[in-house]
């Protein structure tokens, strides 16, 4: 006899895959997002998938309007460069305390992520369609494991939870996915890895702030070339269109 999946797994399989459709690259900013429509594909009721919106929503990937609907969020400058200050601020600190408390274990696991990083970013670069989008969501979520696992190093929770609750890497990595930015430097990240077991706080301080920064300024370039391109959309989204549907690509 099958077990009945319970609302709350119905609501986590929802923003997972609205979650990876974003990330992805398959729901691009501005995309309107119609509840009934969701729920119609992903064949559940309307409310898991209102709860997965409001999640997005609260990670920053998805806004709503009051009687107007919903959409995969437009950031505005100001808000990606906010956002930049608050990851550097928060990775910085990560990275001098993962200096002076991380045991030589930890250091040869940061080390060893960091090659496969600069590995897995080469090999997405030369890949093209849906090949090279799994090769850079799975560069992602490398991303993710390498930069958390060095703030998980410092001993300091309260420091995981913050980078945790302002959604610093998701929203980096989406910025950046969005933007179609991606070329990074020879040995990015094993660069960086040198610097944070160098023992010196100093030094993984300088390391992490270039590395936070770098791109910034083309992200922001490419996704003002967005906006521009959206404008009619975002003006539409405003004045709250009756038919905004979700537009779900099959790759």
């Amino acid at each position: 006899m099958k077990r009945k999946k319970i609302q709350g797994s119905l609501s986590h399989e929802a923003y997972e895959r609205l979650r990876q459709m974003i990330l992805r690259g398959l729901l691009p900013m501005g995309t309107p997002l119609s509840r009934r429509s969701i729920a119609e594909q992903f064949g559940m009721s309307l409310l898991p998938v209102g709860e997965a919106l409001q999640r997005l929503e609260n990670e920053g990937l998805v806004e709503s309007r009051p009687r107007v609907g919903t959409r995969v969020r437009i950031p505005t400058a100001m808000d990606i460069r906010g956002h930049y200050v608050v990851r550097e601020a928060l990775e910085s600190q990560s990275a001098r305390l993962f200096a002076e408390k991380a045991s030589p274990d930890e250091r040869r696991e940061i080390q060893q992520m960091a090659v496969e990083l600069d590995r897995m970013n080469e090999r997405s670069l030369r890949l093209q369609g849906k090949a090279k989008e799994d090769a850079l969501y799975e560069e992602y979520q490398l991303h993710m494991r390498f930069h958390m696992r060095v703030a998980e190093c410092t001993a300091c929770q309260a420091l995981c939870d913050a980078i945790e609750k302002n959604h610093t890497l998701l929203l980096n990595w989406h910025y950046s996915n969005a933007s179609a930015f991606h070329q990074l430097p020879p040995r990015w990240h094993q660069i960086l890895a040198e610097a944070l077991c160098s023992g010196s706080p100093l030094r993984a301080d300088r390391a992490m702030r270039k590395h936070v920064r770098y791109g910034m300024e083309e992200v922001l370039r490419r996704l003002q070339q967005h906006e521009n391109a959206q404008h009619s959309a975002t003006q539409r989204f405003k004045r709250g269109p009756r038919s905004a549907k979700l537009l779900l690509s099959a790759r």
